[in-house]
């Protein structure tokens, strides 16, 4: 993730409790499809949440389902990696002010080339971010979605959290930041939660998750497994 992923939205009260009831409170509503805790799994080792599966459903699709437009963009790290992201700036779901990004699965190659191709580049905290070509743009958002991030506009108390996922498989803190990570692989589901931001949730293909848990333990420390 960038830095520019980790903003966060304040919302008013109204939408808090929204959230929170939808947490709580079993029934119909809001929409189940919106929560966060509404994760289906379409084969053994694919999840689908906010009505999107993972590796098949793509920017275009979200950006149908979220009825917002998409942002989309490519990073190069200091150490040369891409990453094609796709950005949802605000959206509502469940009542709630979030935003959501979305890694696109694309060959190594094919994000050298857009990255050549590319109209401008800027530099940002973690590397440099190319705005794409209008042909390059289209490939990004037929591309499949890989990762989604769901990042809500207020605070969650990890007690809510548990109370919709259940305990985490496994729980490591990161040595620098101290934010921890709660892990549910049969979800492909990463919790963080810091005391200064609020949460973020990720979901990734159970098939992936490993590759979500490596970086982790290289720099933290398993605090439950």
């Amino acid at each position: 993730m960038t830095n520019e992923s980790k903003i966060y939205w304040g919302v008013g009260v109204l939408s808090v409790g929204i959230l929170l009831g939808a947490f709580l409170m079993p029934g119909d509503r809001p929409n189940q499809a919106d929560l966060p805790w509404h994760i289906e799994h379409p084969t053994a080792d694919s999840v689908s949440v906010f009505g999107l599966t993972l590796g098949i459903s793509t920017p275009a699709e979200a950006e149908q389902r979220f009825k917002e437009p998409a942002v989309p963009s490519l990073f190069k790290s200091p150490q040369g990696v891409f990453a094609a992201e796709v950005f949802f700036e605000q959206i509502n779901l469940a009542g709630l002010r979030s935003r959501v990004v979305l890694t696109v699965d694309l060959a190594e190659n094919e994000l050298q080339g857009m990255f050549e191709r590319g109209l401008r580049m800027a530099g940002t905290g973690s590397g440099k971010k190319i705005t794409l070509a209008a042909d390059d743009v289209a490939r990004l958002m037929n591309a499949p979605i890989s990762s989604l991030t769901y990042l809500p506009g207020v605070q969650i108390d990890g007690a809510l959290f548990i109370k919709r996922f259940g305990k985490p498989a496994q729980i490591i803190k990161e040595t620098k930041s101290g934010a921890t990570h709660w892990l549910y692989p049969q979800n492909g589901l990463d919790i963080t939660l810091s005391s200064t931001e609020k949460p973020l949730l990720q979901y990734v293909s159970p098939a992936e998750f490993s590759k979500l848990v490596k970086p982790l333990l290289a720099n933290g420390e398993i605090v439950i497994q």
